[in-house]
């Protein structure tokens, strides 16, 4: 229950790893094809896709691309551990044998892979690998001149927003279309709500508190193997190590504040905030990562957004958006209470499949459609408040845009030794 003891839209919930997506898209399928609505990519209705990342986030990715249109053929696939990969081609050799193009010389392993895939004739890729290594694999995909679909956040620290930021207006000017993983952005329920928000609905906004409250994410760390390099240990267990996730305010709290981000057709100014670690002590099992954080956010004209998550088990759970403005109040994912209610009537596709369909229609009708700097402006808020969580200071924009801290350690040489960072300490970290 959000704050006005109103029920949740049941699409907030959605998992992200579902693969039950078949029957919506044979619909959409046959409609599209009925429609006649679609055009070449590259002079050929087929578009051919590579993958980069291939754990359960790339997975799901993959069946969602296929479902969304037709016409989509899985060309190459890559992975930091090669026997994934070969994984995902055994199960879609297995699930849609018509769709999976995937030869063995296609499929790649190891740091590199996703060089490969870009180089192996693929027109589009999806990148869905630890959030770490979402700017150079993004800036070498626009470089290759591939349409992207990315998978949310895109940036773990500073310089790799900017990085993102730069690939972004090089994808404007290659005319090449990209879609992230801020699926809501695709949810008709949002869609049509926050369009009435934008259109005076609930009047100006004048606060509103943005959560993700939930259970842990696994036991920590596992344990070293004797076999193991640092990279390959950190990578097994990327959700504890703040350079390949962000930490859970990044990796996942990115979703809600997006939503804040696109209510207010802004990204905030400024913040304060605080988090810590109150399950999560033991310095074995998590090395790093906070398990809480709370962030008051500061939009342009003063406007307070409260952001909130944590990964606490056996307490009270909240995925959820509200906003406040001087005519009402609303839940953007389906519902408006005051002066002009309004409540979702309900349809749509599943916006899993959905953010794929609205990449590949722009491909092949080449209508471009670019989400890179949204998505990196909504990474970089995140990183924000945790800049601000992690030092207890008030971070600006400017300040965290143009913070010259790297998290991504040196990978020349893939065996070398990576050192493990202590968590921060509010008021004793320093920005960097």
């Amino acid at each position: 229950m959000d704050e006005n003891n109103k029920p949740q839209s049941p699409t907030a919930e959605m998992s992200r790893r579902s693969f039950l997506r078949a029957s919506a898209a044979g619909a959409a399928t046959a409609a599209l094809y009925a429609s006649g609505n679609y055009a070449h990519a590259q002079g050929s209705a087929t578009i051919k896709v590579g993958v980069i990342g291939t754990g359960g986030r790339g997975s799901g990715a993959t069946y969602n691309c296929i479902d969304s249109a037709p016409g989509v053929q899985i060309w190459a696939l890559g992975d930091f551990f090669k026997d994934r990969a070969q994984g995902l081609k055994d199960s879609l050799v297995k699930n849609k044998p018509d769709n999976c193009k995937v030869t063995d010389d296609r499929v790649f392993g190891g740091i590199d892979a996703y060089k490969h895939v870009l180089a192996s004739g693929v027109d589009m890729v999806i990148l869905a690998t630890h959030p770490g290594f979402r700017p150079p694999h993004f800036k070498a995909a626009i470089e290759a001149g591939k349409h992207v679909f990315m998978e949310k956040p895109v940036g773990t620290d500073a310089p790799g927003i900017r990085t993102m930021l730069e690939a972004a207006a090089l994808a404007d000017t290659k005319k090449l279309c990209v879609v992230a993983g801020t699926q809501r952005r695709h949810q008709r329920s949002y869609i049509e709500t926050i369009k009435r928000i934008h259109d005076g609905a609930i009047g100006d906004v004048v606060g509103g508190q943005v959560y993700w409250n939930g259970g842990g994410v696994g036991d920590g760390v596992h344990k070293k193997e004797d076999n193991w390099t640092d990279l390959e240990w950190m990578i097994r267990n990327w959700y504890q190590f703040t350079w390949l996730c962000g930490d859970n305010i990044v990796e996942q709290h990115v979703h809600n504040i997006d939503v804040a981000n696109w209510v207010m057709r802004a990204h905030p100014v400024k913040c304060v905030a605080m988090g810590g670690r109150s399950q999560r002590m033991d310095p074995v099992r998590f090395p790093m990562a906070f398990d809480h954080f709370a962030v008051d956010f500061e939009y342009p004209g003063g406007v307070r957004i409260m952001s909130m998550c944590r990964h606490w088990d056996g307490c009270a759970s909240n995925v959820s958006e509200r906003f406040v403005g001087t005519k009402g109040v609303t839940n953007p994912a389906w519902e408006i209470w005051g002066q002009n209610p309004y409540r979702f009537p309900g349809g749509g596709k599943d916006p899993y499949v959905q953010e794929h369909t609205d990449l590949i229609e722009a491909i092949r009708s080449g209508k471009q459609i670019n989400e890179a700097k949204q998505v990196a402006e909504s990474t970089l808020s995140a990183i924000m408040g945790r800049m601000a969580s992690y030092t207890g200071q008030e971070i600006t924009w400017e300040m965290a845009l143009g913070s010259k801290e790297s998290l991504m350690p040196d990978l020349t040489d893939p065996r070398a030794p990576i050192p493990v960072r202590k968590p921060a300490i509010p008021g004793v970290t320093q920005f960097i």
